[in-house]
């Protein structure tokens, strides 16, 4: 399932604690997709903690807590880390991250807590929602099969990589537009994990994880021309990293951006990777003008050049990541009429 139609389910999910129809969910996938970060987004929406525990890290005690004498009886010292209503929030995530890498003796320690929301004495608190994430058998971690029980105390869902889903989040956390302009010219790179060939030597594979990585190593070292392809590769492999760097090194041709966005007569570039560049780095400067004086007026000068675009869907992709991350102001813009008529013809699906 897409990240986008996943983080609502998550949010319904979360939400539905507070009328008891929670039902903890397992979140499937290989390494690097996302799944931790869909968890924390949903937290994040709604302002409360996400307390993370690895089970692979822990003994079946270190769950269940440390037992003491009471008088003629024995008790248990419920552990600090467990979600707590009056010491961590009255609602909030517990998330079993790894959880398919714990020791089947750790998982089991685990089934009370997920199933009936309690350990012996302890009860986790009514606002805090159970999720759960880890990767599957044939990903090359080190993973247990999930027992039975287990498995059948979640709902389960499995993460898909989608490039527009990771573009809107990109274009949310300031991910570099070279990487975005790139991933719009080679999609497949995104994601491109087969545990066989990594199995191999190269340790390091484009995903969404690691081109956040490549993000901060542009970052670094965009201004060494020398080091930047090895520092590509380091975050995403040999080959993706070499790719993207002279993709880079491209862009100095790229037309002024600032003239359209001021309402210029400036060409398209004929080159189909740099008219990929212009797209995404034009969506990024209709994003950052929004909650500005001059917003509608860039906004119709960028819907006026998307429609000059020698393939018109490269000004369809264009205008659609404006409007995920604009939403309807977009629509009131005088130009988006005129635009919407230009490509009516072209059918878009989600």
């Amino acid at each position: 399932m897409r990240p986008a139609q996943l983080a609502f389910i998550l949010d319904r999910e979360f939400e539905s604690t507070a009328a008891g129809h929670h039902t903890p969910v397992m979140l499937w996938g290989p390494p690097g997709v996302g799944k931790s970060q869909l968890v924390a987004q949903v937290a994040a929406r709604h302002g409360v903690p996400v307390i993370d525990i690895r089970l692979s890290q822990m003994e079946p005690s270190d769950l269940r807590g440390i037992p003491f004498r009471v008088d003629d009886r024995v008790e248990w010292a419920v552990p600090a880390m467990l979600p707590d209503a009056e010491r961590h929030w009255p609602a909030g995530i517990l998330f079993l991250d790894e959880i398919t890498s714990a020791p089947p003796a750790v998982s089991a320690a685990a089934y009370q807590l997920i199933l009936d929301r309690r350990l012996g004495e302890y009860r986790v608190p009514p606002g805090w929602a159970i999720f759960a994430a880890g990767n599957r058998q044939g990903d090359r971690g080190v993973t247990y099969a999930m027992p039975a029980p287990l498995a059948n105390r979640f709902s389960h869902f499995e993460v898909d990589v989608n490039l527009d889903d990771w573009v809107t989040w990109a274009y949310a956390n300031g991910i570099d537009e070279r990487i975005i302009a790139f991933l719009r010219f080679k999609p497949e790179l995104l994601f491109d994990f087969d545990p066989a060939k990594n199995a191999g030597g190269e340790m390091a594979f484009p995903s969404p994880r690691s081109w956040e990585f490549a993000h901060r190593a542009l970052r670094k070292f965009g201004d060494h021309a020398q080091l930047l392809p090895g520092a590509l590769s380091a975050c995403v492999g040999h080959a993706a990293g070499i790719e993207c760097a002279a993709f880079i090194d491209s862009l100095d041709r790229l037309p002024d951006l600032d003239a359209v966005c001021a309402g210029e007569d400036v060409p398209v570039p004929q080159e189909i990777d740099l008219q990929y560049a212009v797209a995404a780095a034009l969506a990024g400067r209709a994003l950052r003008a929004r909650g500005t004086p001059d917003a509608t007026r860039v906004w119709g000068h960028i819907l006026d050049y998307a429609q000059r675009f020698p393939q018109r869907e490269m000004g369809v992709m264009l205008v659609s990541d404006m409007h995920r991350g604009i939403g309807q102001p977009l629509f009131a813009v005088p130009q988006f009429a005129g635009w919407a008529n230009a490509v009516a013809d072209l059918m878009l699906y989600e």
